[in-house]
């Protein structure tokens, strides 16, 4: 019996099987482009990736101190510094209930940066302490703060 006449006495069996054939030739195939030719060792470096870093001790900053320490930043950057060393200058953080007074302010040149030496002290919901400071003059006219460390 010829194949033909074969295959028109099980049609569906044909057709499950082709089906069947069809569907395991889809992964083997796909399989195969992926192996067929890219080669790892020539692939370069992606220069679109960008990465960022935390702070040195692994923790996120705390957001209260970081507000607290804008604050007396621009209090700092404001101040006049011969009456800063006349009288104490108040800072406050309405944001985070934070007060406290800056004093020892010390205007220094480093080159062309202007910086300004200082101590803080500073009172929140989590305690007093006093802190040691320096806060420099940008590029730009920016001010930054180079330390803020507690004494």
């Amino acid at each position: 019996m010829s194949v033909i006449a074969q295959a028109s006495r099980f049609p569906g069996a044909i057709r499950k099987t082709c089906r069947t054939a069809a569907l395991l030739a889809v992964p083997i195939l796909s399989l195969s482009a992926c192996s067929s030719g890219f080669n790892l060792s020539k692939a370069g470096v992606d220069q679109l990736a960008h990465t960022g870093s935390l702070p040195a001790s692994g923790k996120p900053a705390d957001p209260v101190r970081s507000s607290d320490e804008t604050t007396i930043r621009n209090a700092v950057s404001a101040a006049d510094p011969e009456a800063a060393q006349v009288q104490p200058l108040a800072w406050a953080n309405a944001d985070t209930g934070s007060r406290g007074a800056i004093s020892n302010l010390i205007e220094t040149k480093e080159g062309s940066t202007l910086c300004r030496q200082f101590t803080a002290s500073r009172e929140s919901f989590d305690g007093v302490a006093l802190y040691s400071g320096n806060a420099c003059k940008g590029e730009r006219g920016v001010w930054y703060l180079r330390n803020f460390n507690p004494l």
